[in-house]
């Protein structure tokens, strides 16, 4: 039989992160290539030529996923398509507005953030309809033409409409998209009620502007995307992931790309994710470190999810991974203040020039530098040997570094690694302590280019006693493409007391979501996609009368049940966060949500090979020396398949791979599990 394979390609800015797994999880090619920012679809290409040149037959490939950075670097970097934006008579500078909230409150000169629409790119529509759904004053169709057309005469390409109460009632955005769709052919037409139904007039706004504001040129990568791939020979659908850790049909996510902006991080929050329910671990901290920051992410039994993100100076309310940007990364630039008190980052060296060490002309040191210079990174075996480093550059920044603060150059080298691992401390500590948990409970899961190399520094400082360093490390994220779900979320508001609602609202409102999701999901796995299961999860935001947050609470149950169960689960919620509650308090129902998950065939545990040239001629360890905590070690220099499964090596130990090295301090053993992970336990 021909041997059939699942391709992930996890496109991010500076490399893209490639996994191809045969159809049984066993790995046929694990590669990293240089990203091509201005065309990304590129680097795809260039993986698929790779791939044929090893002999893998394109036309094998049964599944293809990917993730790509286009759309959040394009509103970061404000290169989209010039945007219209369509509200209700009165609303126009909803943009404007915002929240009229400070960003820091302990700052007063904060600046504001310029919207993504300018003012003169708002017009209003004459049109109305109440908070309880019904329209008072009708869309006028010649107004509509004549605003559309006094907006393409700006030059606009992309329009967004956001109707007062859309979320209620979305007939006349519905009557505004189907008349410019028709009238106006080749402009890109986003409606509020269609991207995400929420009330939040501001949010619910700005998500449309986004996703009209990054469409058309997703649209078009897309396609450039399918029609190269085709000529390539791939005859896979094309997938796309998304921010909630799903995936769906690039089609799909042309029309959406509002859904895909968090998709990189979420990648790798689902790839970690099966790799602990294989590992039958439930608590699981992902720590993904990069070259400029480390994100972080809880998962106990399923990830954690939030829909208060933040992309760039927006914010998004479209339900995403919960992921959180924390410390610093290996090309964090190390630095003195006017103290004279070394600093970590935030600021980073990048890929261009990157660390002093790459060679391409970087003059200060890094967290990279530190790591060549103590000898926990081989200079020649970066990258398995594909990218030499210099040591000699590191040690010559490191030197002009220490002088500034009266150490040698290995001595600085430490103190960059120390302020770098209290930089992470000092956010990470307070963040678990937010989410209510206590993270020596869990297991650090260590992947990214840097994540295994600094995981048990920080392990060993806040005292979390596991580490679990997963096969293929730095392409997790390629990973958790191959293993994701197809999954959406629904919305819709209630923003009633339980006083006024009908007698089955909640549970004829849930079914209804639920149609709505089973709609979409037959939908997107007719194109190809095999499914093994699907499942709906539902929730409610609720609140007490009168207060103005919410909280958000899991419901199992369906039917008349629904709303009694959804109370109760509220007050007990609202106990359990606050210490009391107030049982008797009547309870709003703000907005009812589903999220439905179609289950995809798995391959199961991702194998990597077993490789017999990777093994010393002599069957000995190599040994190396190194300098850390202030003092000469020598270190066990190994790969990871061999490392013993039945007993467990003493650190300091240095496990070297391609895509990224692991370093195992004193105070910790480590071991190979019969999956393949890296397990490292806190010495008694």
């Amino acid at each position: 039989m021909t041997q059939k394979y699942r391709l992930g390609i996890d496109i991010g800015g500076t490399f893209t992160d490639v996994m191809l797994t045969g159809h049984a999880g066993e790995v046929a090619a694990v590669l990293k290539t240089p990203s091509v920012p201005s065309a990304p679809e590129q680097a795809i290409f260039h993986t698929l030529r790779q791939l044929k040149e090893t002999g893998i037959d394109i036309g094998a490939i049964e599944l293809f996923v990917h993730g790509t950075t286009l759309g959040v670097n394009t509103l970061i970097e404000r290169n989209g398509a010039k945007t219209g934006l369509l509200v209700t008579s009165g609303f126009r500078d909803v943009l404007e507005i915002r929240r009229l909230r400070l960003e820091n409150t302990t700052d007063l000169y904060g600046d504001k953030a310029l919207p993504l629409i300018p003012r003169h790119l708002v017009k209003e529509i004459d049109e109305r309809c109440l908070a309880d759904g019904r329209i008072y004053r009708p869309l006028r169709p010649d107004e509509l033409r004549s605003a559309v057309a006094e907006l393409l005469d700006e030059g606009v390409t992309a329009i967004a409409v956001s109707f007062l109460h859309a979320y209620h009632n979305p007939e006349h955005e519905r009557q505004a998209a189907e008349l410019i769709r028709r009238e106006f052919p080749g402009v890109f037409v986003s409606a509020s009620s269609e991207v995400w139904p929420q009330q939040r007039e501001y949010e619910r706004t700005l998500a449309t502007v986004m996703n009209a504001y990054v469409g058309s040129r997703m649209s078009e990568y897309f396609q450039r995307l399918e029609a190269g791939a085709a000529e390539q020979g791939l005859r896979a659908q094309v997938l796309s992931t998304m921010s909630n850790g799903g995936i769906m049909t690039a089609r799909r996510a042309a029309q959406e790309p509002v859904k895909t902006l968090l998709s990189g991080p979420a990648s790798g929050v689902i790839g970690a994710t099966h790799v602990a329910r294989l590992a039958g671990i439930d608590k699981v901290i992902t720590f993904d470190m990069g070259g400029t920051s480390v994100d972080v992410a809880l998962i106990d039994g399923e990830p954690a999810y939030s829909s208060e993100n933040q992309v760039g100076d927006f914010p998004v309310i479209i339900p995403a991974v919960d992921v959180t940007a924390i410390g610093a990364g290996g090309g964090s630039v190390a630095w003195v203040d006017s103290a004279g008190v070394l600093k970590a980052g935030p600021r980073s060296a990048g890929a261009d020039p990157g660390p002093a060490c790459y060679g391409r002309g970087g003059q200060e040191a890094t967290t990279t530098d530190a790591y060549v210079h103590l000898g926990i990174i081989h200079p020649e075996r970066f990258l398995g040997g594909g990218m030499a480093l210099d040591e000699r550059l590191a040690a010559a920044v490191l030197t002009r570094l220490g002088e500034r603060i009266g150490l040698d150059s290995r001595a600085a080298a430490q103190a960059i690694i120390d302020v770098a691992t209290a930089n992470m401390y000092a956010q990470f500590t307070p963040l678990m302590a937010r989410k209510g948990v206590d993270p020596r409970d869990f297991t650090l899961l260590a992947y990214g280019g840097a994540g295994p190399t600094h995981a048990f520094l920080l392990a060993r400082e806040v005292g979390i006693r596991r580490v679990l360093v997963p096969p293929s490390p730095g392409t997790l994220c390629a990973t958790g493409c191959v293993v994701a779900d197809l999954r959406n979320d629904f919305v819709r508001t209630v923003y009633k007391t339980e006083q006024q609602l009908q007698p089955g609202e909640i549970g004829e409102t849930f079914q209804a979501l639920k149609e709505q999701g089973q709609c979409w999901l037959n939908e997107e796995s007719s194109r190809g996609i095999a499914l093994d299961t699907s499942y709906v999860q539902c929730s409610a935001d609720m609140r007490y009368e009168g207060q103005a947050f919410d909280i958000e609470v899991s419901l199992p149950v369906e039917g008349a049940e629904a709303e009694a169960e959804a109370i109760r689960r509220f007050h007990q919620r609202y106990h359990d966060i606050f210490g009391i509650s107030q049982p008797g308090a009547p309870v709003t129902f703000v907005n009812l949500r589903a999220s439905v998950v179609g289950v995809t065939r798995k391959a199961g545990a991702i194998r990597p090979p077993e490789r017999a040239a990777e093994r010393s001629a002599s069957g000995a360890p190599e040994r190396r020396q190194l300098f850390f905590d202030g003092q000469s070690w020598t270190a066990s220099v190994l790969k990871r398949s061999e490392l013993p499964s039945e007993s467990a090596l003493s650190g300091p130990v240095i496990i070297e791979e391609y895509d990224t090295t692991v370093f195992v301090p004193p105070g910790y053993r480590v071991s190979r599990d019969k999956l393949g992970n890296i397990i490292g336990e806190a010495e008694a």
